[in-house]
């Protein structure tokens, strides 16, 4: 197979809606689908995002996707079975070959008790447990960047202007943004895919009317917030359009960015 190198890593020339836009690697959700599936798409990364307990695809198909490709897992380090400073059972049964994403955790795939674990520490610990782990952002900023690593951000309204800024300021570490990816410029297929995720970032939470359907049934200011955002929390166009915000990305500073294929897997494939 064919590459050729953007920055640090090798994209592949094999045609595809997720090459031909410039991604570095996409990101699944294993509930969503067949994780061996991402194997015909032609990124060199993948990332398997953790959905709660249980959720992660068996030991066998992660060593196979390490195999053929740069696998990473999202491990929440306050949960049971990630805890580096409790009980770390399942991240102890992740293949060798797999790397880490270190994050919090999101609440909602958190009992009480784990919502109520120190973070600082334990990203600490984790990140010298794995040294080349990646670090999520969201909602500890700074205990990620005092820790160091690549920096994984999930992209926003401010998310170029933010990453010039610490590029003007010095900073050298690599930085990784994560993006809900649309192959469409439809608005109804927008809001269907990325509707409900763009709704729970804040400030478009509360620039939302109360109780207002956030897919394609959304009207008025609804709509036009909705898709205002879409724009900005995702990567939203045809490939050479999305390439073309890919570009931007670059530009401003960020190293490698990844793709959640918002409309399903088998839209890359087709």
């Amino acid at each position: 197979m064919a590459s050729r190198t953007t920055g640090t890593l090798p994209v592949s020339t094999v045609t595809g809606d997720a090459a031909a836009a410039g991604l570095d690697a996409v990101a699944l959700k294993p509930t969503e689908c067949d994780a061996r599936r991402v194997l015909d798409v032609p990124v060199p990364t993948v990332v398997v995002d953790y959905e709660g307990p249980g959720s992660l695809p068996d030991t066998d198909a992660l060593r196979r996707l390490a195999a053929e490709k740069r696998t990473r897992v999202t491990t929440p380090v306050r949960a049971d079975g990630f805890d580096p400073l409790g009980d770390d059972a399942a991240d102890g049964d992740l293949p060798a070959s797999v790397g880490r994403v270190l994050v919090a955790g999101n609440g909602s795939y958190l009992t009480e008790a784990e919502r109520e674990r120190a973070i600082a520490p334990r990203i600490r610990a984790a990140r010298d447990r794995w040294p080349d782990a990646w670090v999520g952002t969201e909602g500890i900023e700074r205990v990620a960047l005092a820790v160091g690593g690549t920096q994984y951000e999930l992209l926003s309204r401010t998310t170029r202007r933010d990453v010039a800024a610490l590029r003007a300021a010095g900073f050298e570490g690599t930085i990784a943004v994560y993006a809900p990816t649309v192959f469409v410029d439809d608005d109804d297929a927008v809001l269907d895919a990325v509707g409900s995720y763009v709704a729970r970032r804040r400030p478009v939470a509360r620039a939302l009317p109360d109780g207002a359907p956030t897919d394609a049934d959304a009207e008025g200011q609804a709509r036009e917030v909705l898709l205002a955002a879409a724009r900005d929390h995702a990567l939203v166009g045809p490939p050479d359009a999305v390439g073309r915000q890919v570009a931007d990305l670059r530009e401003a500073g960020v190293d490698r960015v990844v793709g959640y294929p918002a409309r399903g897997l088998g839209r890359l494939l087709d």
